[in-house]
């Protein structure tokens, strides 16, 4: 299990990194959810690494 967080602003991103974001469910600053790291969720992470802090979760 893996827990992000939004931690940087969407607003000058490009479209498919705010695009990526919201698929994830991450809108503002501070948003966060937990999930299974899967090959999908490590994709979407990586395109959006940059604005994202990832913690593991036991």
């Amino acid at each position: 299990m893996i827990k992000v967080t939004l931690v940087k602003s969407l607003i000058a991103c490009k479209p498919n990194q705010k695009a990526t974001a919201a698929s994830l469910g991450l809108r503002k600053i501070g948003d966060n959810f937990t999930a299974e790291k899967t090959a999908v969720l490590d994709g979407k992470l990586n395109v959006i690494s940059h604005l994202v802090k990832v913690e593991t979760v036991d």
